[in-house]
C-alpha cells in the first residue's frame, strides 16, 4: 500500500470496523496484513513517521472499536527520523491517552505521533536491524 499514512490508516479502520461490527468481508478472528511504505506530509512540529502516522491515525478512525488491535512498524528498526520502530494499538489506547490529558487529534495536525505512543509506553524500539525490507502492519480483530 501507499499513499498518505494518514488516509491508508482511515481506509482500514473502516475495513477493520466491518469485519468487527458486520463480519464482512472477512469474519474474525482474522488479521489484516499489509506492507508497502506510505508518505506523510509533515505540516506540524513534528518529526513524522509513517507508520505511527498511520496507526494514530487508524486509532482515531476507530474510534475505540473494542476487539481491534494494531502493529505499525518498519522492518529497519527506524520510522521516519526516530530510532522507534513503530508502535501498537489496543482498544484502550484513547482511553489511557485521555486519561494522560492528551489529544490524538491534536498529535496527529501536529505530525508528532511517535511523542503521542512514546507518552503511552506503546512504541516499539527493536534498534538498527540492518535490513530493510518493507513497512509491516496488522490489525488483529478478536471479535
Amino acid at each position: 500500500m501507499d499513499g498518505e499514512a494518514r488516509d491508508v490508516g482511515k481506509v482500514l479502520a473502516a475495513i477493520a470496523r466491518d469485519v468487527a461490527q458486520r463480519g464482512t468481508p472477512f469474519a474474525p478472528p482474522c488479521v489484516l496484513l499489509s506492507g508497502g511504505e506510505t508518505t506523510v506530509t509533515v505540516h506540524g512540529e513534528g518529526r513524522g513517521g509513517r507508520n505511527v502516522e498511520f496507526l494514530l491515525s487508524l486509532a482515531i478512525a476507530l474510534d475505540a472499536q473494542p476487539h481491534v488491535h494494531a502493529l505499525a512498524a518498519d522492518t529497519d528498526g527506524v520510522d521516519g527520523q526516530e530510532p522507534i520502530a513503530g508502535a501498537c494499538l489496543a482498544p484502550d489506547s484513547l482511553r489511557r491517552a485521555e486519561t494522560l490529558r492528551i489529544n490524538p487529534k491534536d498529535f496527529l495536525a501536529n505530525n508528532d505521533a511517535h511523542r503521542f505512543f512514546a507518552a503511552l509506553g506503546d512504541s516499539i524500539v527493536t534498534g538498527p536491524t540492518c535490513t530493510n525490507v518493507n513497512d509491516f502492519r496488522a490489525i488483529l480483530i478478536t471479535g
